[in-house]
């Protein structure tokens, strides 16, 4: 078997699964004071962010979803899915089990992506925050 080209390793799973997770962990280290999230607007590319949200409630989902990706899913969460899915499981043996794998890889992908978007996202509105409160402190003006 041969190495993928860098292409596809850039591409693969693993690799989106840690740009996430490093734009979380640089996300988490930049923002110092996450309650000033609490009532800041979404960016100008709200795409990743609900409308009525603000930016400290998708600060903690983020952290969240890191989490679950790097210590598993809840055991509730998971007896859940069990209950819900057992239904299903009879219908999933009976399918083609290579699409199912690659429609949800692609699917993973494309949500993976979209979260890194969203905390890079979410990282650049904290420092644009930090930057004015900064300006006005530095203006012999207190916060």
């Amino acid at each position: 078997m041969q190495i993928p080209d860098s292409y596809n390793q850039k591409n693969s799973l693993f690799n989106a699964m840690n740009r996430f997770i490093g734009a979380v962990n640089n996300m988490d280290q930049t923002v110092m004071l996450p309650s000033l999230l609490r009532d800041v607007p979404p960016a100008n590319d709200s795409a990743y962010f609900q409308p009525d949200a603000d930016m400290y409630s998708s600060y903690i989902l983020l952290k969240s979803i890191r989490n679950d990706i790097e210590w598993g899913v809840v055991q509730g969460e998971e007896l859940r899915k069990e209950k819900a899915g057992v239904a299903s499981v009879v219908v999933a043996e009976e399918d083609d089990l290579e699409k199912q794998f690659h429609f949800h890889l692609n699917g993973l992908h494309a949500v993976l992506s979209k979260l890194t978007h969203k905390a890079n996202t979410l990282t650049n509105r904290y420092k644009e925050e930090i930057e004015i409160y900064g300006g006005y402190a530095g203006e012999g003006q207190t916060i």
